[in-house]
């Protein structure tokens, strides 16, 4: 934690190395959480790289407070999927499934891996988004509880029962499919 508090402290004053490591240590993190709350890879990259923008815009206002800097840019990508979902919901738009155009895979495993993510994302469509986003947190941004339950203004049991719940529901929803 030591670490980053002076990577952090570093890059508000401008060191361009620090940043850079804050965002490769965060990136993957991020993104999986976007790209498992909008469900378009492309999108998601774009806004991930549009998170670590903004935080670089607003890190000088960064206020050190023994979180882990994560929870800062999770706030900030949480924010950003919200203005995304909004305006998406004016407009409708069919998605281009970018993974047939994937020409190192078979037409079998493409179709596969196709359905489990479709199940998935059916499954998911049938949880709370309390429920939703401590998944993503969780499993796919591989978040401690404690680390979610800041994100989410939560106390840590509340997370812990959240995430059971998801959970069971997942199971009921993919079992009944």
């Amino acid at each position: 934690m030591q670490n980053e508090e002076s990577l952090v402290r570093r890059a508000q004053q401008r060191d361009q190395e620090a940043f850079a490591q804050l965002y490769e240590e965060n990136f993957d993190k991020i993104y999986r959480y976007i790209v498992l709350k909008i469900g378009n890879k492309t999108e998601a990259e774009d806004m991930t790289q549009q998170v670590f923008l903004n935080a670089l815009k607003s890190i000088s206002s960064f206020k050190w407070k023994g979180i882990p800097f994560s929870a800062w840019l999770f706030r900030i990508a949480r924010n950003q999927v919200v203005d995304y979902l909004r305006k998406k919901a004016k407009r409708a738009t069919a998605p281009l499934d970018e993974s047939l155009a994937s020409s190192d895979s078979t037409p079998e495993l493409i179709a596969e891996q196709k359905i489990d993510t479709e199940q998935l994302l059916a499954a998911t469509t049938r949880l709370t988004p309390a429920q939703r986003e401590v998944i993503s947190l969780r499993f796919t941004s591989e978040l401690p509880i404690a680390q979610v339950a800041k994100i989410m203004g939560k106390n840590e049991g509340a997370v812990k029962a959240l995430q059971h719940s998801a959970i069971v529901a997942l199971r009921k929803a993919l079992l009944s499919e």
